[in-house]
């Protein structure tokens, strides 16, 4: 009884989760809780689900990935690689990016090149972005860093109880499998749109300026007492005074005669502003000062804006900044800006003051775009940050030292030499992806425990009971496809390992194949965006429709299943 209940309730968390209304890490703390509270799983299951080896590596993988992210090594080499033609590009492209994801976090190596490719001014982005995004993932599937899905599937096999994954046993079959799929990406290509090349003159066609007229009643009041702040569909967003911005504007801000106020929102709703005796409306008059206050920006995986508008946030606040406009795909947000519920993957066109790129929170929220640059690391400090990182991986690789402990060194190292501070620590720690896997962890051991996991299995088992063990891995990673594909990869993984592995040992098989078809299905989304945060990173500046992933990645797809259901049995036999 105990395991239909678990069962169900597991299924009512995916639909949970494909509904996306709760942020998996909600939904896996509640559940993991709950089966705590219940006694499907011990406390000390529970505390062992946080404490899990393979998830404090991952962990300190991604610390120490600060550091390398802020490398401006990266930034330099891009434009090597952007010469020539289109075709050539592209190629030199993805190999390079495939390669340093196969290393580095492939969030991090998106990171640094979205912004050069964005401002570039030879080839679209569009034709760029989704190939970018395409082999940072076939990157990541070659080794067990290349990906936080292969760490997070790693931190389930030593839960189980079985020996951990090496540093290069995915290369076998990931390998051969990237090479396909990128020589199939450079003829799908063909599909991706190629949208006009984004001048960045701020020339954009959403601002709607006024001028206080001398002896106007606004004069001498502030903008909180002139009603300016709660305007139908209209936004207060600047103030061009002497040929000075005040940019954001503060309620107590009082107004001045020839003051130009700039509003943005719904244009069409200038209505809003008649009532405003001495209120005169013009063309436009302040472009030159506007483009150099204007950054585009994208919400970023961890930022704590995702689910919320920006008037929940204080945005204005927070950022220092004020919201011009809102992008998402192809699709410009029309609608009051501050009541917008914000999607992680977002663009947003700000208009921001001189210290926006010091506040703190920037790099945890945002992908910049524009030609603000963060701080970067010295030449110096790069090189001692990849030598070390290199030193690590190699070091691990080898058996030499194990990888957690080479990656603490070297942690302990970059806070020593000030690379990293406590206080980036503190910053960016991932709070969000320690609930997801500690609780994915509690969530597997209850499937486990209470045996949903074995009826499940049994269940695949007199599915694929005419194709043999086979049918049954095949079966495992379709399925871990398919939830890759409607839920996040982490989250797919998470669902499938206990399913594979129950599968596994129906069939009397070795798991080695049904723990490597859920580590590879997990890692197989491309053909929608929000699968997978890469995906979700190359959106919105790709102005990119839902239609343009399925055309280019429905070929990637189908090969890259074809090369994992051949390849996986063969280099691991049932």
């Amino acid at each position: 009884m105990m395991a239909w209940w678990v069962l169900a309730s597991v299924g009512v968390l995916l639909v949970l989760l494909v509904r996306g209304k709760l942020s998996p890490a909600v939904l896996f703390g509640s559940w993991a809780t709950g089966y705590l509270m219940l006694g499907v799983v011990t406390q000390q299951q529970w505390l062992n689900s946080f404490t899990n080896p393979a998830l404090a590596t991952l962990l300190v993988l991604m610390l120490v990935s600060l550091a390398l992210e802020r490398s401006p090594l990266l930034e330099r080499f891009s434009g090597a690689l952007l010469k020539g033609n289109e075709h050539l590009a592209t190629f030199r492209l993805m190999g390079v990016t495939a390669t340093l994801s196969a290393f580095l976090n492939n969030t991090a190596v998106v990171g640094s090149l979205l912004g050069v490719i964005s401002r570039q001014q030879h080839i679209a982005p569009s034709r760029l972005l989704i190939p970018l995004s395409f082999a940072s993932v076939l990157g990541g599937i070659t080794t067990l860093i290349g990906t936080s899905t292969n760490l997070v599937v790693n931190s389930f096999v030593v839960n189980a109880g079985l020996p951990a994954l090496g540093m290069f046993e995915f290369a076998a079959v990931g390998v051969p499998v990237a090479l396909l799929c990128l020589l199939v990406i450079m003829l799908s290509r063909r599909w991706l749109p190629r949208h006009k090349l984004q001048q960045h003159n701020g020339q954009q066609p959403y601002f709607l300026e006024a001028k206080v007229q001398p002896g106007a009643p606004l004069v001498g009041r502030s903008i909180e007492q002139n009603k300016l702040r709660n305007l139908n569909g209209l936004y207060l967003l600047e103030i061009v005074r002497n040929e000075r911005l005040i940019s954001p504007v503060a309620p107590d801000e009082i107004l001045e005669a020839n003051d130009v106020l700039v509003f943005t929102g719904e244009i069409e709703k200038v209505q809003a502003l008649q009532p405003f005796n001495g209120l005169e409306l013009f063309g436009n008059g302040v472009d030159k000062l506007l483009a150099s206050n204007l950054v585009e920006v994208v919400i970023s995986n961890q930022s704590e804006l995702a689910k919320s508008t920006l008037q929940e946030v204080d945005f204005r606040t927070m950022f220092n900044a004020g919201v011009v406009g809102i992008r998402r795909g192809n699709k410009r947000l029309t609608g009051q800006l501050g009541t917008i519920p914000l999607k992680v993957g977002d663009s947003l066109l700000l208009a921001v003051g001189q210290d926006f790129t010091q506040h703190r929170n920037i790099d945890r929220n945002f992908h910049i775009l524009g030609n603000w640059q963060r701080p970067k690391l010295s030449n110096r400090q790069s090189t001692l940050a990849f030598v070390g990182f290199g030193a690590v991986v190699a070091l691990a690789a080898f058996g030499a030292l194990p990888l957690l402990n080479g990656l603490l060194l070297l942690l302990a190292g970059l806070l020593l030499s000030r690379i990293l501070t406590l206080g980036e620590l503190r910053r960016r720690f991932p709070f969000e992806l320690v609930i997801i896997i500690g609780s994915a962890l509690t969530v597997a051991k209850a499937m486990d425990s209470s045996g949903a996991a074995q009826l499940v299995a049994n269940g695949m088992r007199s599915l694929f009971s005419g194709y043999g063990v086979f049918g049954a891995f095949v079966g495992v990673y379709v399925m871990t496809l398919m939830l890759t594909e409607t839920v996040t990869n982490n989250a797919a993984a998470a669902l499938a390992f206990p399913v594979g592995l129950s599968t596994a040992q129906a069939f009397g098989a070795d798991p080695m194949p049904f723990i490597m078809a859920v580590a590879f299905g997990a890692s197989a989304c491309f053909m929608v965006p929000f699968g997978y945060q890469t995906h979700l990173m190359v959106y919105s500046p790709g102005h990119y429709r839902m239609t343009d992933f399925i055309k280019t990645g429905l070929p990637v797809s189908l090969v890259y299943s074809a090369g994992v259901i051949a390849l996986v049995p063969v280099v691991f036999p049932f």
